[in-house]
This record gives C-alpha cells, sequence and structure tokens, in this order.
C-alpha cells in the first residue's frame, strides 16, 4: 500500500514568508536592529500624528539628535559591562562628579580630587589650551574610577550590583566636596570647550555638513566592499553583487535624506543659515564606530562577548577574565567623562543635579538595543538606536 505525501502548504503567504527568511538569511541583515529602526519609525510617525505633524519637524529632530548624545555614548560602554553579566549603577553621579572637575578647571584653574588641590596658575588667564587640559582631567579620572570599581568586582569579588551602588551615592556625595565649592553652581566655561555642547551656533554648517555626508557614503561604500573581499579571501558565501550595490545605495540615501531633514534644511534661528551637524552628534558617530571596531575587530570585544556566552569556559580558554572586566569598567569611565563635558558644555556650567537618573536611562537604552541581561548578546548601533528612543 503507498502512502499519499502531505500536502504541501503553497499559498502566497506562505511562499512569501519563505521568501523574506531566505533573503534575510542571504543577505546578513541584523533582524534586532532592523526591527529597532521600524518600532522607533512607528513611535516617532505616531507622535507626529498626536502633536499635528509638529513632531516630524528639522528643529525638533536636531534637538532630538543633540539630547540623545550623552545616554547614547555611555550606552555603549553599557552594552560592554552588561553583556559581561555586570552592572553599572554609578555612571549618572560619576557623570556630574566629572562634570564638576572639569569645569572646576576652567572656571578656577584647579584641579581638585579626593583631597588633592592643584593650582595650575598659567589656567588663571583662560588660554586657549584650557578646554584640552580640562579635558584630559576628566578622561583620566574617569579612567581611574572605573579602575577602582572594576578592580573591586574582577579581583576582590565584590557583586558589581553593590560596587557601583556604592558610586552611585559617593560620586554623587563628592561633587559637594570638590574645590571648597559647596556644590555651587560653576559657571561659565571656556568657549572653546563649548562647541562640544552643541548649539545651532556651534554647528558644522551646510558645506562642512556635506562633506561629512561625503565621507559617511565613501565609509559605506568601502565597507561594503572590503567584506566582499574579505568573505572571497576565506572562501565564505559572497552576497550577490546587486544586493551588495543596492544596500550601498539604500545606506548612501538614507545619510543624505536625513542629514538633509534634520540638519542642513534646519536654519539657524539667528543667521538664518543652515546649522549643519552638532559637533556633539559627530562624538557620538566617532564614539560608535570606535566601540563597534572594538566589539567586532578586537581580541578585547571578542573576549567580552566569550566572557558574557559561557564564563567558565572563557576562562579555561586562557582569557585574562578579571582584566577584561577591568578594562570594561574603565572604559565606562571614560564615555562618561566624554558625556560629561557634553553636558556640562551645553548648559554652560555645572551643577550638583547633573546626570541624576542618567544610569536608568543608559540601561534601558542597552537593553533596548538588544542587550541581554543574561550576557553574552549586545550591539553598539543597537544601544544607540535604544537612546535615540529613550
Amino acid at each position: 500500500m503507498t502512502e499519499t505525501a502531505p500536502a504541501v502548504d503553497t499559498t502566497g503567504s506562505e511562499r512569501s514568508r519563505r521568501s523574506w527568511r531566505e533573503f534575510v538569511s542571504s543577505s546578513g541583515i541584523d533582524t534586532r536592529l532592523l526591527g529597532m529602526v521600524v518600532a522607533l519609525a512607528v513611535i516617532w510617525i505616531g507622535f507626529n500624528a498626536l502633536s499635528g505633524g509638529k513632531f516630524i519637524t528639522s528643529r525638533n529632530l536636531w534637538n532630538l539628535s543633540v539630547q540623545s548624545v550623552s545616554i547614547g555614548i555611555m550606552a555603549t560602554g553599557m552594552v560592554f559591562i552588561i553583556v559581561t553579566r555586570n552592572i553599572d549603577l554609578s555612571v549618572g553621579s560619576l557623570l556630574g562628579f566629572l562634570g564638576y572637575t572639569m569645569a572646576l578647571v576652567q572656571t578656577d584653574g584647579r584641579i581638585s580630587v579626593l583631597g588633592l588641590n592643584l593650582t595650575i596658575d598659567s589656567l588663571k588667564d583662560n588660554p586657549w589650551y584650557t578646554w584640552i587640559i580640562a579635558l584630559a582631567v576628566g578622561l583620566i579620572l574617569g579612567a581611574l574610577v572605573g579602575l577602582l570599581q572594576g578592580s573591586l568586582v574582577a579581583y576582590v569579588g565584590v557583586p558589581a550590583f553593590i560596587v557601583t551602588l556604592g558610586g552611585y551615592l559617593a560620586w554623587r556625595g563628592l561633587i559637594f566636596r570638590t574645590g571648597g565649592k559647596q556644590g555651587q553652581t560653576l559657571a561659565p566655561l571656556d568657549e572653546t570647550f563649548r562647541y562640544l555642547g552643541g548649539a545651532p551656533e556651534r554647528s558644522l554648517g551646510d558645506w562642512k555638513t556635506w562633506i561629512v555626508a561625503g565621507l559617511v557614503c565613501a565609509g559605506i561604500v568601502s565597507s561594503i566592499v572590503m567584506a566582499r573581499r574579505r568573505r572571497q579571501r576565506h572562501d565564505l558565501v559572497v552576497r550577490s553583487l546587486s544586493m551588495d550595490v543596492g544596500f550601498a545605495i539604500a545606506g548612501c540615501v538614507a545619510v543624505v535624506v536625513g542629514i538633509w531633514l534634520v540638519a542642513v534644511k534646519y536654519a539657524s534661528p539667528t543667521t538664518g543659515e543652515p546649522v549643519g551637524i552638532a559637533y556633539p552628534v559627530l562624538i557620538l558617530i566617532g564614539v560608535t564606530l570606535m566601540m563597534t571596531y572594538l566589539a567586532r575587530r578586537r581580541r578585547f570585544g571578542r573576549y567580552i562577548f566569550a566572557y558574557g556566552g559561557n564564563p567558565e569556559a572563557a576562562e579555561l580558554g586562557g582569557i585574562n577574565t578579571r582584566r577584561t572586566i577591568t578594562y570594561t569598567y574603565m572604559v565606562m569611565g571614560m564615555l562618561c567623562a566624554v558625556s560629561a563635558a557634553i553636558q556640562t558644555a551645553r548648559l554652560n556650567s555645572a551643577t550638583t543635579n547633573l546626570g541624576i537618573q542618567n544610569e536608568l536611562d543608559v540601561i534601558a537604552a542597552a537593553v533596548i538595543g538588544g542587550t541581554s541581561f543574561s550576557g553574552g548578546i549586545g550591539t553598539i548601533p543597537g544601544a544607540v538606536l535604544g537612546a535615540v528612543v529613550m
């Protein structure tokens, strides 16, 4: 007796689903990232409808891009922290402490940290390099704080929740002990330093923005070409040429349209000239590229994801897991310093409430962007998109 083969569902919907799955598999599209972009578009369209068309405007999108920078920068570092199955609750307080310390360098010409009170006489006349000294102090201090917290977690074995919760309280309290100012507002800041904060009158302008757009498009094309050559060199499956060309065109069109809508179409309220990209957005782009490079192309990034996926196997495989964890906190501390510089520059002052509740926004941005608390999973671009959503 011959058995009849079961009927195969060949409906149009089934065929379209199968074709979509095959397309995604062959193209290498990150479905999580694609889902984030779609969700963000839906949110923006919804808000635009509720606001009567006032949400999706050049001015509002430009402001949103600047406001998202600080959280986005710290969220890229939080990805590394959470991927290693840890947490950092101190980022908001650390941002406030570092911002206050950098502001003190600019207003008083002093470096005052934990009893160290160093006066730099040459800074009292506000020379051109004041902002460089202030930023260097913030970066070094942020790295040292990260070294302290990371060492307590990795080498002493104190849970990250306890260590960073202590930092959450300590760094906020130290603001009131910095420089003997008792929490006074420090202002104004160095004029050059204020470019880090972003303002319509402190942006790239029209033609410089288009140069950046051209460089970004060139980067998209070159990355696709290099990825194709790399896969061919290692005899891996290569996407069709038409698909790569399509991705390159789509990426460049998205960049040009986005920059035109957000930056070029928005005119300065004072001069009427196109504002262009704000400097903080350029910093965010640079940090995102650097952190993505660390995560995907360097041993440090591979060690992070290996440890997050299986800590025991990573340690047995010869990875210095304690050093890796310590480095992740040092990177987080330096990124807090960058965000602190951007926030204080934007406000042209440093206050005691700087960075309050930022830790929740940063953690939420990383998780919304696809980072898993169970470890081993997370992307840098996803965290930046999560910051925009927040």
